[in-house]
């Protein structure tokens, strides 16, 4: 319009400052700043998704690590899907979209996620509902180190842009995993040094009791083949307290699992109730500790027997447990008769172990422990709802355990994401510390 002023063109090397306001920008500077410092991995793995799930506008965002001999990708980080499914969602390489864009070592996006060739539906966590689905491999140097993966009810897809932005940000991530040492390559680089101590080591597993806790490694103990001590005149009297301890604490556990809804799964109880209400064996033992033997002697005759006659039957299995549970059973009335201190636990301690069975609900227990880390051989079909009613944070399923931790070793059992963290950093343990004290207050 004639006397309208002219807008004078801006000039070409002028300078924009990109202020507050655009949401996305502010997203991705506050994500880079927040992965550039240091942290402990749990709070990587809670905060990492949830601020790329803000930043695209997923419904889901989950971080999945490459761990075991680089072929195993578990769930480690999420937003949006149950607690319960970090640590045990697992792919392997290949499977699956995540599993093939880790392969590929290529961003795979799709607009409806079960209709791709290579879905692998997770009913429980009801993926169905997200059906848009964008998976980004976060490589590393030589190899892949995990994937982040974003999902979107709805229709509206992931364009270019997303998957763009999304490669770029994983790369403060990767950065951040092989700090933490979660990768086999970098531990096997790593020697302990004599006399126990090592640099700061991080062991998945799988975790079973939700929880964070900290203290010093302590190894789970029994007592001695060949029971020592001479006998005393008050060893059928502690016989005898050991048997009523040992009922009153069964039938605690037996009503606590009844609470729990662990009923059924928990019904090995009643064995040993039945075996502590059997006045034959009850009699048996007494009589021999009448006769001159120790309650630790006496004890270890009887399960002894019980053995050689079990294995005497070809092809009885029943009776070969039976005997089994009867000598745990012996071993823990043992305990709690006539104490072996080369058995005995300090108090408040991580305990770590191959296995776990009632004698560590009635005498481990008594040590107050304030975690359970268990090796890859514990696979008992009790040992998860022994640790349950247990109730310490628990992780089995620890590869390398024994390689890596020796007692007096301290320990992070981070079982919110399935973690043994062997000589953590300050870090890592003013964050547990900060957590104890605000659950506290």
């Amino acid at each position: 319009m004639p006397g309208s002023p002219v807008k004078p063109k801006a000039h070409p090397t002028a300078a924009r400052i990109h202020g507050g306001g655009d949401k996305r920008l502010d997203g991705v500077l506050e994500f880079v700043s927040f992965v550039a410092r240091p942290m402990p991995l749990s709070l990587l793995l809670d905060e990492a998704p949830r601020k790329i799930a803000a930043i695209v506008g997923a419904d889901i965002a989950s971080l999945y690590l490459l761990e075991g001999d680089g072929d195993a990708l578990v769930l480690r980080g999420n937003v949006g899907f149950p607690d319960g499914a970090r640590g045990h969602v697992r792919l392997s390489v290949g499977e699956g979209i995540t599993g093939l864009a880790v392969e590929c070592m290529r961003p795979i996006s799709v607009g409806k996620a079960s209709q791709h060739d290579h879905y692998r539906a997770f009913p429980e966590l009801g993926e169905d509902r997200y059906p848009v689905f964008l998976a980004v491999p976060i490589l590393g140097h030589q190899r892949p180190l995990g994937a982040i993966v974003v999902q979107r009810s709805g229709d509206r897809a992931f364009g270019p842009a997303d998957v763009n932005l999304i490669v770029a940000l994983t790369a403060p991530i990767a950065s951040a995993i092989r700090h933490a040492h979660v990768l086999d390559e970098l531990r096997d680089k790593q020697r302990r040094q004599t006399g126990g101590g090592t640099r700061k080591v991080t062991l998945p597993g799988a975790p079973v009791v939700r929880g964070r806790a900290l203290g010093a490694l302590a190894e789970m103990r029994r007592p001695a083949a060949s029971p020592r001590g001479e006998w005393q005149p008050s060893d059928v009297r502690l016989l005898r307290g050991a048997f009523e301890s040992a009922e009153k604490s069964l039938g605690a556990l037996v009503t606590r699992a009844r609470h729990g809804n662990l009923g059924s799964e928990a019904a090995f109880l009643a064995t040993y109730l039945q075996m502590l209400d059997d006045e034959r064996l009850r009699g048996r033992a007494v009589e021999l500790v009448e006769g001159g033997k120790s309650v630790g002697l006496a004890l270890s005759t009887i399960a002894r027997d019980a053995q050689r006659a079990a294995n005497g039957i070809v092809g009885d299995a029943f009776l070969r447990d039976r005997a089994r549970d009867l000598e745990d059973l012996c071993e823990a009335l043992m305990m709690l008769a006539s104490p072996d201190a080369r058995a005995e636990l300090p108090s408040k301690a991580v305990l770590i172990g191959d296995q776990l069975t009632v004698f560590d609900l009635l005498v481990s227990a008594k040590a107050q422990p304030v975690a359970i880390a268990l090796s890859d051989r514990a696979t008992g079909p009790r040992t998860r709802v022994l640790l349950e009613l247990l109730g310490t944070p628990a992780i089995i399923d620890v590869g390398g355990l024994f390689k890596w931790a020796s007692p007096g070793d301290v320990a992070l059992v981070d079982a919110d994401h399935g973690f043994v963290v062997i000589n953590p950093s300050r870090g890592d343990i003013a964050a547990v510390r900060a957590e104890r004290r605000d659950r506290e207050a």
